[in-house]
C-alpha cells in the first residue's frame, strides 16, 4: 500500500502590536502617578492603580509619588486600619509628606496613645507650615492634652493658632477670634476678636461657595429662620453661617477627623472611664485625662475641645437642643426664661466649675 505523503502546512506567524506605553520614560510615569496621588478622592483610587501592573507597583512607591499623596489618598477608614495601612503612612512620612506626618501623628497621639511619637510627627508637619498640624498642636497646648492640667501652655497655643490662621485655616481663624474675645492666652481685645470672627465667617462662606460651584449644586443656598432652615433639615456635618442668615453646605471634614470619630464611635478604640469625645461631630478628638475639655455653661451636657468647635456645633445643632439649667429651675417655679446668643463654655475640675466668659 502506497503511503500518502503528509501535506506541509504553513504556520502563520502572528506579530504582536507594540505597546507604546512601555516606551514611556519612567520619569513621565512617576509624574503622572504623583498627580494621581495628590488628586485621588479616596485611597482606593490610588491603590487600584498601582496594583494594575508590576511597573505601576514599582513606580508607585517612588519617593516623589508618596511625597505628593493628598489627605484623601491617605484617608484610611477606621474599620480598615491595619499594619499594612500603618506601613503605607510610614512610607509617606519617610518620603517627606507633611500630610502623612499630620495624619499619622493624629492617629498615634489620640488613637494609639503614643503621645510622644504623635506630637513629633505633627511638629514635623508644622515645621513645613501645615495649617491643620499647627492648629491641632495649638488645641493640644490649650488643653494640656497628654499631660497634666498644670502643664497647659496658653501662650504657645495662641502662637500656634495665630500661625495656622495666617496660613488661612478657617477653624484657627475662628479660634483666634474667640481667644481675643475671651482673653484666653492673650490680652483681651474684643473689637479685634469680633473682626477676626467676621473674617472667619467670610472666608468660610467663600470657600464653601467655591466648592459648591465646582459640584454644581442647585440651589446654592437658601434663607434660614432663626432656629435653622425653613424646611427643618439641618446637616450636622455642616456649620450654619447664621451670621449671614444663610445655610450653605459646610467645608469638608478632614479625613483624619472622620477617622477619629469612627475609631472611638465604633468601639475599636475604647475611652477610659470618665473620658469623653468632643461633642462637635466634625472633630472626633477625645480627652486624654478626666475633665480635659470644657462644657457648655448653659446646659452642661456637651463638651468641646476648643471654642471654635463649640461655635460650629452651636450653629449646626446645639442651638436647637440646648436647654439652660436656669430655664429648668424657672420652669419648675412656674416662670419662663429666654436665652439669646451662644452659650459660654466652662472648665470642669472635680466638683468645681470655672466659668469662661465670652459669647459670639
Amino acid at each position: 500500500m502506497a503511503l500518502r505523503k503528509k501535506q506541509k502546512t504553513c504556520v502563520e506567524t502572528v506579530t504582536e502590536k507594540p505597546d507604546h506605553f512601555d516606551g514611556l520614560p519612567d520619569d513621565l510615569v512617576v509624574f503622572v502617578l504623583a498627580k494621581l496621588s495628590a488628586s485621588a478622592s479616596r485611597p482606593s483610587d490610588f491603590i487600584n492603580t498601582i496594583v494594575t501592573c508590576k511597573r505601576f507597583n514599582r513606580l508607585g512607591k517612588h519617593t516623589l509619588v508618596l511625597s505628593k499623596a493628598g489627605s484623601k489618598a491617605l484617608g484610611v477608614k477606621a474599620n480598615n486600619w491595619s499594619d499594612s495601612a500603618h506601613r503605607f503612612l510610614v512610607r509617606c512620612v519617610v518620603a517627606g509628606n507633611p500630610e502623612a506626618c499630620y495624619t499619622l501623628g493624629m492617629i498615634r497621639f489620640y488613637c494609639l496613645q503614643n503621645r510622644a511619637s504623635g506630637m513629633s510627627l505633627m511638629a514635623k508637619a508644622a515645621v513645613k507650615s501645615h495649617p491643620s498640624a499647627l492648629y491641632s498642636l495649638s488645641v493640644i497646648q490649650f488643653n494640656g492634652s497628654g499631660v497634666s492640667k498644670n502643664q497647659k501652655n496658653l501662650s504657645s497655643g495662641f502662637t500656634l493658632c495665630a500661625r495656622a490662621a495666617f496660613l488661612g485655616h478657617v477653624d484657627a481663624i475662628r479660634e483666634l477670634g474667640h481667644c481675643l474675645l475671651d482673653g484666653y492666652g492673650v490680652v483681651q481685645d474684643i473689637p479685634k476678636g469680633r473682626q477676626i470672627l467676621i473674617e472667619a465667617n467670610a472666608r468660610e462662606f467663600m470657600l464653601t461657595l467655591s466648592a459648591m460651584m465646582k459640584r454644581q449644586q442647585q440651589p446654592m443656598f437658601h434663607q434660614c429662620d432663626q432656629f435653622g432652615c425653613f424646611n427643618g433639615s439641618v446637616n450636622p456635618d455642616c456649620p450654619l453661617l447664621s451670621d449671614f442668615g444663610y445655610n450653605v453646605g459646610g467645608l469638608e471634614v478632614h479625613p483624619v477627623n472622620t477617622f477619629l470619630r469612627e475609631w472611638f464611635g465604633s468601639g475599636k478604640g475604647g475611652l477610659a472611664h470618665g473620658l469623653r469625645n468632643c461633642s462637635y461631630i466634625g472633630c472626633g478628638r477625645p480627652e486624654t485625662r478626666s475633665h480635659e475639655f470644657r462644657r457648655c455653661s448653659a446646659c452642661g451636657l456637651v463638651n468641646y475641645c476648643s471654642r471654635g468647635c463649640q461655635a460650629l456645633d452651636w450653629r449646626s445643632k446645639h442651638k436647637m437642643e440646648c436647654t439652660p439649667i436656669q430655664r429648668w429651675e424657672n420652669q419648675e417655679a412656674g416662670g419662663d426664661v429666654v436665652v439669646e446668643g451662644m452659650a459660654g463654655i466652662e472648665e470642669v475640675e472635680g466638683d468645681h466649675d470655672l466659668a469662661v466668659d465670652g459669647s459670639e
